[in-house]
């Protein structure tokens, strides 16, 4: 991987761009496939309308299978999302490389721990904020001392791991990914007499693993929803 990324500097703010860029082309290919399958809704599904009732119900099932209660309909429409986004910027790094004069343009974003992390952070703090919702403060802090007041350090380095744990598998994986595929196509691409035999099998072998990408990122989006619902379930839930 090419670690010179072109960057943005507005203010004291600096911006990657090989980051912003995949995920805002992300967002746009997001929006456009659920515009496009939501166009003209029947009564009696069938087709695009289909696949997206598919989704709905996927994702629904996720969080109903966690927050069986009223609460769930809160996080629904946000897992939909969550769960489409993650899905595509596992993919975009995979059929997509500019790398132009040794700087690279275009990547998958979640190859990169800073976007895992702000992620996970939209997950966590959304889960704080529903627990002291539902809760009240009060009943969320008691979350901290259950069973045993002791427990309170012990509770407190879970919310660390959990950040990590959800953050980090998910880079990770990715990141590891796009690594062997860059390996892949460098063997493919190599030069001179060994270029003849290397370029056949680097090809075939790029296209298996470029296949088995597809599946690996489609798990780490399930993964990483399944995870942000069980942490909003432990905090946002109320114990009766």
């Amino acid at each position: 991987m090419n670690d010179k990324y072109p960057d943005l500097q507005l203010g004291p703010l600096r911006f990657n761009l090989a980051n912003d860029i995949p995920m805002l082309v992300s967002a746009i290919v997001v929006f456009a496939l659920v515009f496009w399958l939501s166009r003209k809704p029947q009564l009696r599904p069938k087709g695009k309308q289909n696949v997206l009732e598919w989704i709905i119900d996927f994702t629904n099932g996720i969080v109903k299978g966690e927050m069986p209660g009223t609460e769930g309909n809160t996080f629904q429409l946000f897992i939909f999302v969550m769960f489409l986004f993650v899905f595509t910027m596992n993919q975009l790094g995979l059929f997509i490389d500019i790398n132009i004069g040794g700087t690279s343009w275009f990547h998958s974003p979640t190859a990169s721990p800073l976007i895992t992390m702000t992620l996970a952070s939209i997950v966590l703090v959304l889960s704080h904020y529903y627990g002291v919702r539902n809760k009240g403060f009060k009943g969320y802090l008691k979350g901290y001392v259950t069973p045993m007041a002791f427990m309170a350090p012990i509770n407190l380095l879970e919310e660390f791991t959990n950040f990590m744990t959800l953050s980090l598998r998910l880079y990770g994986n990715i990141f590891a990914g796009e690594i062997l595929v860059a390996l892949l196509r460098n063997l493919a691409l190599a030069g001179g007499h060994a270029g003849l035999i290397a370029f056949p099998f680097g090809f075939i072998v790029e296209m298996i693993w470029q296949g088995f990408s597809v599946f690996i990122g489609s798990i780490q989006a399930y993964i990483f929803v399944i995870l942000g619902t069980v942490y909003m379930s432990h905090k946002a839930v109320s114990e009766e």
